[in-house]
């Protein structure tokens, strides 16, 4: 997508697969969970605003077998967004970050279109970018989100839990006693009013948290775990915890090394 003299860019907000930091060996084509439109054009920007400049360049050479980039790898502008949108994320409205959001969509503005693109899955849900996308409507860019896999939804989707009224609330303290108060505040919410939570957790430490899910919840409360989706050791269970207990080992057959969604409800 070249730049016009006679209108600005477009933002593109770009799916990924859910494949970040597995094994090759165990990685699909890109084309069996980005559909045909995403890899086109993705495969036509040559501008791109990123968490990870080594993983998006690892994106567009999956791209480029299937349609040839417009621009060799190379010759690929990729932005990476500030540190500090990594550690503490840029979802919320804050002055520094976001002049420094204006000052990445420049390029925008002499009329290249722009590609935004996260680890995995879709950015700005539960990754960095919220502060572009605020950008791009604050400076009248066209913002077009192109379709792709996103792991909150689809592990909602397979959970059986409320659909219809739910909260993704990012990820859960890591000191034990601040975790069990923050997990009995979120069954708290879900059992008055069938609000469903979803939250994440570093790979390393899914273990740790499912087993502090099994010892903190009510037995009557329902717990979904969806790892690895669209891998293909993808597992999802999904259980009243006193089932979950019941078995003789919870852990059995779910890849936790992977990335994980946890869901609570009724």
């Amino acid at each position: 997508m070249n730049a016009s003299p006679h209108r600005s860019g477009t933002l593109y907000l770009v799916p990924t697969p859910l494949d970040f930091g597995v094994s090759q060996d165990h990685a699909a084509a890109p084309s069996q969970w980005l559909p045909a439109e995403t890899l086109a054009a993705a495969s036509r920007l040559t501008h791109w605003i990123t968490e990870n400049a080594k993983s998006t360049r690892a994106f567009l050479k999956r791209v480029d077998v299937i349609n040839g980039l417009a621009a060799p790898l190379q010759a690929q502008h990729i932005t990476e967004l500030p540190r500090v949108a990594h550690k503490k994320g840029d979802h919320a409205p804050e002055a520094q970050s976001d002049a420094q959001a204006r000052a990445l969509l420049e390029p925008a503005l002499l009329g290249h279109d722009i590609g935004l693109a996260s680890e995995a899955g879709m950015p700005a849900i539960a990754d960095p970018g919220s502060s572009i996308v605020r950008a791009a409507h604050a400076i009248g860019l066209r913002v077009v989100p192109l379709t792709g896999p996103i792991s909150l939804m689809l592990a909602l989707a397979a959970s059986g839990l409320n659909g219809q009224n739910f909260a993704f609330v990012g990820y859960v303290p890591q000191d034990a006693t601040e975790r069990s108060k923050r997990l009995r505040e979120l069954e708290a919410l879900a059992l008055k009013t069938g609000q469903t939570q979803i939250f994440i957790e570093t790979p390393y430490r899914n273990t740790a948290l499912l087993q502090a899910l099994l010892q903190t919840l009510h037995p009557h409360t329902r717990l979904a775990v969806c790892c690895a989706l669209t891998l293909p050791d993808q597992a999802v269970r999904s259980a009243l915890v006193h089932d979950w207990k019941r078995g003789k080992d919870a852990l059995a057959g779910l890849p936790l090394d992977a990335p994980a969604v946890f869901l609570l409800g009724r």
